[in-house]
């Protein structure tokens, strides 16, 4: 932890969140910081929660209002999402000098908006960041510090062994995205899952987007979209080789960006996490989307990309027989253009970029 001499407040909505904060942080760092947990405190607001957060992320809304107290109390707010902006549009704190750290690096459009240009400051992976913020949200220049990938400063190098994994099969990763009209999950993951309850060669990691199955309906805001993502099919748990996981930290922490041998997904940003180490990478288009071009869909190009599952054993051997002459070398420039590494760790450069804007 970059200790930089200013007073560090850490605040947390949740309980998993404060204890995963203490496993990153150590007694150590701990010492260092003042922990803070949010929570819903009006009556209005549980109301809320309780009413629409089976559809929306009422409490991530409400949260923000239960706790503008605290929000004033600051000089700097870092944030890894957009939502925060609430206090400035909504709340009047104008004064709150506001810095957005993305918690990804894909190439959705999303994450490109015009809102980023209301920050402060950001903080960005790479120059693939910079030049598509200025480019399509009209983000000053001066408004962005390059700092890497701070995710990356506690990922391990050595890749994860799981339990299945002694079988000596290759791992295939299957990490479908939540937004209705962009995941492959509602119309091709439940094929996905049956070929690899069959499947004789290969073992899978079924470790989709944290919240797919986190609420009984997804909605998206980005274009207005609801879907059910259903439930996890018992055999699918009971499988020898199919390792499922929809709730843990593993989700999130690159366990199985790592553990894996091949990649099969959609449009999420952790594939940048898996071309970490470049390997074979298959994406499936569920929607027909005419990508060739989109730089929306830039991480396509990292491996072939399907219109469908059938023969998905042969795809695979294809993908992963054509890895080294045809998509190794894409798979290391974009992940060249997506994170600026160098020897001192993202979360440094991240903390003395700050300090440096709001000393």
């Amino acid at each position: 932890m970059a200790d930089l001499g200013h007073d560090v407040l850490v605040a947390a909505s949740s309980d998993a969140i404060v204890a995963e904060i203490g496993r990153l942080a150590g007694p150590e760092g701990l010492a260092k910081l003042k922990l803070v947990r949010l929570d819903v405190r009006r009556a209005s607001s549980r109301l809320v929660e309780r009413v629409l957060g089976e559809i929306v992320p009422a409490r991530k809304l409400v949260i923000y209002r239960d706790n503008l107290e605290l929000f004033r109390s600051l000089d700097v707010l870092v944030v890894t999402e957009r939502t925060s902006l609430l206090l400035k549009q909504r709340y009047g704190l104008h004064d709150l000098k506001m810095v957005l750290a993305d918690h990804g690096a894909g190439d959705r459009a999303i994450g490109f908006g015009a809102s980023a240009a209301q920050f402060d400051h950001i903080l960005a992976a790479g120059p693939k960041i910079r030049d598509r913020l200025v480019a399509e949200a009209g983000v000053d220049p001066a408004n962005i510090t390059i700092t890497g990938y701070a995710k990356f400063d506690t990922a391990g190098t050595q890749r994860p062994v799981l339990p299945m994994q002694a079988n000596s099969r290759p791992t295939v990763l299957y990490n479908p995205h939540l937004s209705p009209h962009l995941s492959s999950w509602y119309t091709m993951g439940r094929a996905v899952m049956e070929h690899f309850v069959a499947s004789d060669r290969y073992n899978l990691i079924f470790a989709p987007h944290i919240m797919l199955f986190h609420r009984r309906f997804v909605v998206t805001i980005d274009r207005l979209r609801i879907d059910r993502p259903g439930t996890v099919d018992p055999r699918w748990l009971a499988a020898p080789n199919i390792h499922v996981d929809t709730s843990s930290r593993a989700l999130t922490d690159m366990t199985y960006t790592r553990a894996a041998d091949v990649y099969l997904g959609d449009v999420s940003s952790q594939v940048y996490e898996f071309l970490r180490e470049p390997r074979p990478c298959l994406f499936l288009n569920a929607h027909h989307v005419d990508y060739a071009g989109d730089r929306n869909y830039a991480h396509w190009q990292a491996g072939p990309v399907l219109g469908s599952v059938d023969d998905l054993d042969a795809r695979i051997d294809h993908a992963i027989a054509s890895h080294d002459a045809t998509y190794r070398p894409v798979q290391e420039q974009l992940f060249a253009y997506t994170f600026d590494l160098t020897g001192e760790p993202s979360g440094v450069r991240a903390a003395r970029a700050i300090t440096a804007l709001y000393a």
